[in-house]
């Protein structure tokens, strides 16, 4: 697996084959062709879709960032450095000088206090990233200071891995935006946020310029960029969302990049010739959950069984190709505590013998749960529905709408339910809903992955909240390693894949690089020849 995503994380790759002449988009502006109609609100404090983070990751600036080329490196934003108390508490940023909003105003300490503040107030959907730092609404003003105008102090309920809370912190969600801009716009004590769901308030490289819902979202360079103004005069993305289309304005030139083509098509693009193609591996897993309220799944050696009914390597080779990359962990591979552990692969006589030893030789009837706007997913059911009828399991597909699927999923009404989970840092913790969990009643205050399937051991989460306090860096990441091969034959999943994001390209376009989630797809840097 280390040597494929190797390959698949190289940047914009050789012309395929001869060039052909294209037609001309401006020389000073990008335009890609992108399926980005999940954007609800532009507010960071708000956002939790996945196309508005890669917006929010080049409008605005976090404190802190992941490094796109390696996730295991944390690099300075607008804090030119940090330091942790001795006690693990207090997390003190120092900013750097001279920066400025958009609108002209300078980022200050305030700003920031600000930003995370309206965080924990308004309470939407990303807050929980700061509350599970111990901050709130309630004590927000003792635990956000502005020391003085560059220097910002926040301090923690709990002595964590300080990995763990810089990590978080990285996310984009902690935006800095402009204290004084939003106040201007604030309606009934909404810090703002009903003018933020269209508009920006950011100092990042790219300034707003407009959004059309399912249309387009362009964006412009901003020339007071303390990293220096960006080399394009703007970027546009055009919602497309067929992915012939997309194609189509490719091969035509009316776009200099294609997001969502599908291997086939990128098939065809080679076979023409004179486009590049580049592909990261992202933070998103696929996977199967395997509740255990039905009966039969509550047996361990029963979701044993499944684990070996998955034809990992053949879906890779064929519907999967160039989109998904088999990862049996819940860790994505560039994560700290990753290990390259794959031990499953197709294996009819063993799923055979393991359902005997659980007593269900004579086999059983089971469901499966999954939206049926991703095509990948039917592909993986059928073919899972092949396997498992050679075992005596007769597996019905209840293809649905995404809400209806994850409905019946979140409320544990599912046998089997296939689906993805993305991150929301770049840390192990964000992946601890697959094995922490604290009360397995049906109305718990929390609901993680693990709830969501029936399951729960003790043991398993106790260990993993050790590691979310473990302050030494090596022992914590030889804990997660650890966790991942004790949980893999007992847990309630079959984790199936790791998704890899793909463009297609004019090869005009210079220092495109797709990053391990959309927040880190960067075009500061993006340039046209």
């Amino acid at each position: 697996m280390k040597k494929l995503l190797a390959a698949l994380a190289i940047g914009a790759g050789l012309a395929l084959g001869a060039p052909v002449v294209h037609a001309e988009t401006p020389k000073d502006t990008l335009i890609e062709a992108w399926r980005f109609d999940d954007i609800i609100s532009l507010d960071p404090a708000e956002m939790y879709e996945i196309s508005t983070y890669e917006f929010v990751g080049n409008v605005y600036v976090t404190l802190i960032s992941i490094d796109p080329h390696d996730t295991s490196h944390i690099v300075p934003r607008a804090a030119e450095s940090w330091s942790v108390s001795d006690d693990g508490l207090t997390y003190t940023f120092k900013l750097r000088p001279g920066q400025k909003f958009h609108s002209g105003n300078p980022l200050t300490a305030a700003d920031v206090v600000y930003s995370f503040q309206r965080m924990t107030v308004l309470n939407l959907a990303p807050a929980f990233l700061i509350q599970d730092l111990g901050i709130s609404a309630d004590n927000a003003k003792d635990t956000l200071k502005a020391v003085d105008d560059l220097t910002f102090q926040l301090k923690v309920d709990k002595p964590y891995a300080p990995s763990y809370v810089i990590n978080v912190l990285s996310a984009s969600n902690f935006a800095i935006v402009d204290s004084k801009l939003l106040k201007n716009h604030e309606t009934n004590n909404d810090w703002g946020n009903g003018w933020l769901k269209t508009n920006s308030a950011g100092s990042g490289p790219f300034i707003l310029k407009s959004w059309k819902p399912d249309e387009t979202l362009v964006i412009e360079a901003n020339p007071d960029y303390y990293g220096g103004a960006p080399k394009l005069k703007r970027v546009v993305w055009r919602n497309i969302a067929e992915e012939s289309a997309q194609r189509l304005l490719l091969e035509s030139g009316d776009v200099d990049i294609a997001r969502n083509l599908s291997a086939d098509q990128l098939d065809g693009l080679r076979q023409k010739g004179g486009f590049e193609v580049t592909s990261t591996a992202q933070s998103t897993s696929l996977y199967i959950g395997l509740n255990l309220k039905n009966k039969y799944l509550a047996n361990p050696k029963v979701r044993e069984a499944i684990r070996y009914l998955v034809d990992y390597q053949g879906l890779e080779k064929t519907a999967l190709r160039e989109r998904y990359v088999t990862n049996q962990t819940f860790l994505p591979s560039s994560f700290l505590g990753y290990v390259d552990s794959n031990p499953y692969k197709l294996d009819i006589a063993k799923a055979k013998s393991l359902l005997a030893e659980a007593g269900y030789a004579d086999g059983f009837e089971l469901s499966v749960d999954l939206a049926s706007t991703f095509q990948e997913r039917m592909d993986i059911a059928q073919s899972l529905q092949g396997t498992m009828a050679q075992v005596g399991i007769k597996l019905k597909i209840l293809s649905e709408d995404a809400k209806t699927a994850l409905t019946a999923y979140r409320a544990r009404k599912h046998d089997l339910y296939l689906g993805t989970w993305g991150v929301d840092y770049f840390d192990p913790n964000t992946n601890m809903v697959f094995v922490v969990n604290t009360d397995n009643s049906d109305e718990p205050a929390s609901k993680p992955l693990s709830w969501r399937n029936s399951w729960i051991d003790p043991d398993l989460t106790a260990k993993a909240q050790a590691l979310l306090m473990e302050r030494d860096e090596a022992k914590r990441k030889a804990g997660y390693q650890d966790l991942i091969k004790a949980w893999q034959p007992i847990s309630p999943f079959a984790m199936l894949y790791q998704e890899v994001q793909v463009a297609a390209l004019l090869p005009k376009v210079k220092n495109f690089y797709l990053g391990p989630s959309a927040e880190t797809t960067l075009y500061v840097g993006v340039s046209k020849e």
